[in-house]
Parts: C-alpha cells; sequence; structure tokens
C-alpha cells in the first residue's frame, strides 16, 4: 500500500478544485432567476480581520467598565485563528466544542478557556461523546430548553466566543469562581452593545478602507445583473448610515439604482416570521416617516416591515427569486423551507479551506489516511494475536493522521465543513438550507446567467462508485479499497 500511494496522488492532484467555484446542494438554473436578494454584512461588504479585532476589545473594555470585571483582563488579545464558526458552547459548563451532524462532540475539540479538556473528563461530564436532542440548540442555533447548548454560525460571534474563552481562562489561572451563566450573558451583552450603540458601525464609517474589502468584485457582480435585466433588493439588519457610506465605498454615490428595494433594520430572522411590524420610510437624514407603505418604491429606503408584506408589495414569489446571505439560519432557512425561494450561502471560509486541500501535504495525508482505512476494514477480519498486533499499530497512526489533518485547518477546532470523517452540525444544516454555497459573490463572475448547477451524485454508502476518483483510495483497483464516500476534510 506504502508503494501503491505515492502513483495515486498525482491522480489526485488533477483534481484540484478552484476556490471560486459555486457548489450546488440543489440543482439550480440561473435562468430561471428573475430576481436577486442580498444581505449585506460577509455578502456585499466583507469585512478585514481588523474588524475582529475592534470588536473584541470593545466588548472586552464594557465588560471592565460596565460590568465590573477583573481590569487584568486587558492582558488578553483578540487571538485571531483560534476559534471557526459554528461551534457550540454548553453555557452552564463554559465548553466551546465542535459537535457533528449525528449530534457527536469531536473528542480534542472540547476547551475550558484556552485550554483543551482532556477526552475522559468530557466522556464523563456528558456520559459519552454525544449530546442528546434536548439539550441541542433549537432551530435558529439558540437554547430552547434554558440555557444549555448555543450555536455561533455568525461570523461576527467569532470575537464573541474568543471573549468568552479569554474571560474564562483568566478566571481560572486567578481561581476565581464565577457562574458560567452569568459570564455568557455578560459577554453576549457586551457584543450586543458594540452593535446596539452604533460603536462598530462609527469606527467602520470612520477608517472604511481599513474594515471592508473585495469592494471592487461586489460591484461588478450587481453591475452584471442589471445590465442583464434582473431586478435586485438589500434586506439587512444594519442601519441606513452605515450601509450607505459602505455602499458608496464598495459601488459608489448611484448604488442606490441598482437596486429595486433597500430594507434596513429588517431585524431578522423576525422579518420572515412576523407578520405584524409594518414598513417604514426613511429619509437620507434618517428622519423616520409615519405614512402608510402602499408600494415599495426604488430609490427610497424601508425600515423593518416582514416577509408577508414584503411580498404582497412587490409579487416576488417562489424559485424566481435567490437570496444570498452568510447566516445560514437566520438568512436561509425560513426562505427555502417557509416561501420555496432559491438560497445562496455565502461562507467566506471556503477559499482558504480549498487552498488547503490543494496543497501537497493535504492531498498525501488524506491519501495514506483512506488508504489506511481501507487496510484496517478489510484486514480487521484476521484474529490471531500477530495480526492484531499490526492491526493496532494501523490504528494507532491511523489516529495520529486524522489529528495531523485537523490541525492543518485549524489547531484547536479543525475544518469548518467536518469533524473527522463526518460532516459537521454546520455542514448538515449548510447543505439543508442553501442550494447553492460559495467564498463570496465574486464567484457569479466566472458563470454566465443561464448556467444550470447539477449537485455531485455522491454514492451513497451501499452504492458502488460510478466514477474512479469517488473511490476512497483513488483510481487504481485495488483489491482491498474501501467504498467510503469521504473525500473533504477530515
Amino acid at each position: 500500500m506504502q508503494k501503491v500511494v505515492p502513483d495515486l496522488i498525482p491522480v489526485i492532484s488533477k483534481n484540484f478544485v478552484n476556490p471560486d467555484t459555486i457548489f450546488a446542494n440543489n440543482q439550480m438554473s440561473l435562468q430561471d432567476i428573475e430576481i436577486y436578494g442580498f444581505d449585506y454584512d460577509y455578502t456585499l461588504a466583507f469585512y478585514s480581520s481588523h474588524l475582529h479585532t475592534l470588536i473584541f476589545n470593545i466588548a472586552r473594555d464594557i465588560l471592565i467598565q460596565e460590568h465590573r470585571y477583573p481590569e487584568g483582563l486587558r492582558e488578553y488579545d483578540y487571538i485571531p485563528n483560534f476559534v471557526i464558526r459554528g461551534l457550540h458552547y454548553d453555557v452552564q459548563k463554559a465548553l466551546l466544542m465542535k459537535i457533528d451532524a449525528f449530534h457527536y462532540i469531536q473528542l480534542g475539540t472540547v476547551y475550558r478557556g484556552l485550554n483543551p479538556v482532556p477526552e475522559k473528563e468530557v466522556i464523563a461530564m456528558y456520559e459519552g461523546s454525544h449530546v442528546p436532542l434536548e439539550i441541542m440548540s433549537d432551530f435558529y442555533g439558540k437554547s430552547s430548553h434554558g440555557h444549555t447548548m448555543k450555536q455561533f454560525m455568525d461570523i461576527f460571534s467569532l470575537p464573541e466566543m474568543t471573549l468568552l474563552s479569554c474571560v474564562s481562562d483568566y478566571f481560572m489561572k486567578h481561581n476565581i469562581d464565577y457562574e458560567p451563566v452569568h459570564l455568557y450573558k455578560d459577554v453576549k451583552e457586551a457584543i450586543g452593545d458594540v452593535h446596539v450603540r452604533g460603536i462598530m458601525y462609527r469606527a467602520v464609517e470612520a477608517d472604511i478602507e481599513k474594515y471592508i474589502c473585495y469592494a471592487e468584485q461586489t460591484h461588478a457582480v450587481l453591475r452584471k445583473l442589471s445590465k442583464n435585466g434582473k431586478k435586485m433588493f438589500l434586506i439587512t439588519n444594519s442601519p441606513f448610515d452605515f450601509v450607505d457610506r459602505g455602499m458608496n465605498y464598495i459601488v459608489g454615490k448611484d448604488w442606490r439604482d441598482l437596486f429595486d428595494v433597500v430594507i434596513v433594520q429588517a431585524d431578522k430572522p423576525g422579518f420572515f416570521n412576523d407578520r405584524r411590524k409594518p414598513f417604514r420610510r426613511v429619509t437620507d437624514k434618517g428622519v423616520l416617516l409615519w405614512d402608510r407603505i402602499h408600494h415599495l418604491e426604488k430609490g427610497q429606503i424601508y425600515k423593518q416591515g416582514n416577509l408577508y408584506e414584503f411580498l404582497r408589495l412587490t409579487g416576488w414569489r417562489g424559485s424566481k427569486v435567490l437570496y444570498f446571505g452568510d447566516h445560514i439560519y437566520s438568512d436561509l432557512a425560513d426562505l427555502t423551507l417557509k416561501h420555496g425561494w432559491r438560497t445562496g450561502a455565502i461562507i467566506p471560509e471556503l477559499r482558504k479551506e480549498i487552498k488547503i486541500m490543494n496543497t501537497e501535504e493535504y492531498v498525501h495525508t488524506m491519501t495514506w489516511l483512506q488508504a489506511l482505512t481501507g487496510l484496517l476494514e478489510h484486514m480487521q477480519v484476521h484474529r490471531d494475536s500477530a495480526s492484531q498486533m499490526v492491526i493496532q499499530q494501523w490504528i494507532n497512526e491511523r489516529e495520529e493522521m486524522r489529528l495531523r489533518t485537523k490541525d492543518i485547518f485549524n489547531a484547536q477546532f479543525g475544518s469548518l465543513f467536518r469533524t473527522y470523517h463526518n460532516p459537521t452540525y454546520f455542514t448538515r444544516r449548510l447543505s439543508r438550507f442553501a442550494d447553492i454555497y460559495m467564498a463570496s459573490l465574486s464567484c457569479l463572475l466566472n458563470y454566465d446567467l443561464q448556467h444550470t448547477f447539477y449537485p455531485r451524485r455522491t454514492p451513497l454508502q451501499h452504492e458502488s462508485p460510478i466514477w474512479p476518483e469517488q473511490t476512497s483510495t483513488g483510481a487504481m483497483n485495488i483489491p482491498f479499497q474501501s467504498h467510503s464516500t469521504t473525500t473533504g476534510p477530515e
């Protein structure tokens, strides 16, 4: 097997993935799409890592100044690559962890503060590694049974997770007894204040070039859609002044000419469910008008409202509408489940992970890992002691390879998309709520507006692979090859 694997690597390397590809969970033709909708933050506007540092620092200072947390917390700075999106946080135990699509904790990814929790301790606390449904988060990633598990799905939540970890780390280092539920609430409130009080908005507006990137590509996408006669709308939770300043930078002062409807401070996901809030017109100077809204007019700015009223006033229904957002729950879930819109998820982390998967180190590690798995699957039938000793060595080596593969993506939590071989809880939700997904809107520039996206027909576990690259050990017919469909990040 060790002789065979090096011959497979050049074959596998030919299948490198372009990071600017759009991936399909569900078949969808752009030819059928007449109306394009967008979220703003991390969809039209992409932010630099400076923004996470800003949010972390402001929220940390709010904890100290207003919640009377220790001054010593100022020693902590934002740690850019400590956490990943999609993690779960056990509010009562103050533990951050990655959970797979089957509700199993990925051992080795449970952190208390800034330190990993030993596997034995995790198994003792949870009576195994399975997290029961009743303490998992509900549909929107929030706890449905009091304070149990919270899932962090928003890119803006990276500073929040890091701050929770840093404060917890400080308390443990100084042997300070604290109530985890209070910590969670206080950090959540401090992070919320950064947004609600407009502190973050003012900082970004004051130094927009420092915080916003990818401006030219976003403008090119909007121009392309406009030239092809597509209707466009914007629904965002951000306030108008903030959006206007950013869109002036990204598109230009005439950005509103591209959009048929602009809705700010929409209060998603409530916007998609609450039928009671009417739309309210906002003037360019931010003054709220009191007149009843009978039409959503181009060039006007609207606040709040709800999707049911939006549908009534526009008539934009069903699969001719494609809406893009970065938050799988609050942007996409209701639209696809209740309203039949097509949905596109913007996953900025995708570009970095694909680039890692295209490296020689990753390809070599994954190929050998798959080969070892195939060996174990077929050779485990040999029960004599000598064979079992060799098999145990393979098991140990496979475990080392799995850990190495995890660390390639993120030393603490691994890939956003996999927990070892299983999809993550994040990935399962992504595949359910997004018809297509991509690293950024700029990926649309690579496709004409007649393009049809086809999901791969990946073999089910009981189906034989049709194409050579779908086999676990590559294109060569090896007698003991496994028919596992694992091809992505471990």
